[in-house]
């Protein structure tokens, strides 16, 4: 069975915002994150859907 990857639509992002901090996020096509610089966090994309979970998020180097 082979695995289908969906794209992220990046006309989402113009809606979506850092649940922590309100401020805009930018998306990151080779990690498939959405990055908040302001709360220092990367939010994963998976199977074309943010998942826009402080708990789920990566903190950043």
């Amino acid at each position: 069975m082979t695995e289908t990857v969906v794209e992220f639509d990046r006309r989402m992002l113009e809606a979506l915002i850092c649940p922590r901090t309100q401020t805009t996020l930018k998306y990151d096509a080779e990690n498939q994150e959405l990055i908040s610089n302001a709360a220092n966090l990367a939010y994963p994309i998976r199977n074309g859907i943010p998942v826009m979970l402080v708990d789920e998020a990566r903190t950043l180097d």
